[in-house]
């Protein structure tokens, strides 16, 4: 029993073929040889041999030398037209190569192709037909029918092939240049996000280390009228610079916009007291929000609790644009043993953050991951199933804790 074929298989050897174009041709061209060579034995016109591998051969050829191969077949074609030999089934060989012509080169060269077959079409008529044995117009409806009227189709096939091409290549050509757009402004949005968080970041660390300098003055003016002041005092520059330490770490690597350190902005930071706040201009936005506090609250370093007021803000911004107008939200601060979990989710439309899908405008989740991935936590974003958009972010706390220690 004969092994089924799948269509697997078939598309297999479709790939195959296409790979190796020549060897189609040349089958193509050994049954036209094979149409032209057996009626020129049986007739015995040997001069039709040559004749018609001058016309089969080229076929293996055509997509390479689409205009060398049709002229090649033309010469020999005519070569037949003037000896005088009928035509045969090798003849299919200028249609293959008009319209392999039409396919592959510009109109205007494949034009003259044209003309080329329909000039040749009529000395083959007035060749191989006797004009006293057909009136007028049935001599023209023969020539029509028999030679002019598949040339006419051959390159009208072929122009509209050579069309369709060129209008892929053009939908390849766009696809490819609004990637690589994309691409750019997904690299433009992180370096923006990082020069925030440069700024940010500078913010914090420049505050830890006034107070180190506040300190060390206030522990030289005490050591020797009151040596335990000064001891404490050294311990608050000891933690301080710890904590400083810590941040700059996470803060190499940030590149920063060369024009933002002269004008950076010196408001202090928000953090988590002005989550509150935050929440009251959503509401008064028009965004209903709930907000919940599970674990036992604890002192956060001003990094981390900037990147999470910052992802708040960002989640709440995104549902107000894409959860549509009758959307909620909530959002839940959890403290666990090493990290700060916030968990912001809404039950609008499904698309928080638009910016989630290749391609779209906005870039706030990028801006997310790059803010927590500093940290060395984590973002996960995504549709609820039930409905809505959820965005759950991991900031650890091991850092904060060795800096307290």
């Amino acid at each position: 029993m004969a092994a089924p074929i799948y269509p697997g298989h078939v598309s297999a050897l479709y790939a195959w073929l296409r790979r190796h174009p020549m060897l189609v041709d040349g089958m193509l061209a050994a049954a036209l040889v094979f149409g032209g060579v057996a009626p020129a034995f049986a007739r015995g016109m040997f001069l039709g041999i040559p004749l018609a591998f001058g016309l089969a051969v080229p076929v293996v050829f055509r997509r390479k030398h689409p205009i060398a191969a049709f002229y090649t077949a033309v010469a020999a074609g005519g070569l037949q037209v003037a000896l005088g030999i009928p035509p045969a089934a090798t003849d299919v060989a200028i249609l293959i190569l008009l319209y392999t012509l039409a396919a592959y080169t510009p109109r205007r060269i494949s034009v003259w192709g044209l003309a080329v077959c329909l000039a040749g079409s009529a000395v083959a008529l007035l060749r191989w037909t006797n004009l006293a044995d057909h009136t007028l117009l049935g001599w023209l409806t023969t020539g029509g029918t028999v030679f002019a009227g598949p040339a006419l189709l051959a390159w009208v096939l072929g122009d509209s092939m050579r069309y369709r091409r060129a209008y892929y290549a053009s939908l390849e050509d766009r696809a490819a240049r609004l990637e690589a757009e994309r691409d750019a402004q997904a690299k433009i949005a992180t370096a923006a996000e990082r020069g925030r968080i440069a700024r940010e970041l500078h913010d914090v660390i420049a505050h830890n280390v006034s107070v180190m300098v506040v300190q060390a003055d206030g522990a030289s003016y005490a050591l020797d009228t009151d040596p335990a002041r000064a001891r404490e005092a050294l311990a608050a520059i000891s933690a301080t610079g710890r904590q400083a330490l810590a941040e700059m770490r996470r803060l190499l690597g940030v590149l920063r916009h060369e024009g933002d350190g002269a004008h950076s902005v010196r408001a202090p930071q928000p953090g988590i007291g002005e989550l509150g706040e935050l929440l009251d201009q959503a509401r008064c936005a028009g965004l209903p929000v709930s907000f919940t506090v599970e674990g036992d609250p604890q002192p956060l370093p001003g990094g981390v609790a900037l990147a999470a007021y910052r992802i708040v803000q960002e989640s709440l911004t995104n549902t107000r644009k894409h959860a549509g107008p009758v959307a909620s939200a909530s959002v839940l601060l959890r403290y666990a043993q090493d990290a700060v979990v916030l968990t912001i989710s809404d039950d609008g439309w499904g698309d928080l953050g638009g910016t989630a899908l290749p391609g779209a405008p906005g870039h706030g989740l990028t801006g997310m991951r790059e803010r927590v991935a500093v940290y060395g936590g984590s973002v996960a974003a995504g549709p609820r199933p039930g409905g809505g958009f959820v965005v759950v972010a991991t900031l650890p706390l091991a850092t904060a804790q060795a800096g307290a220690a």
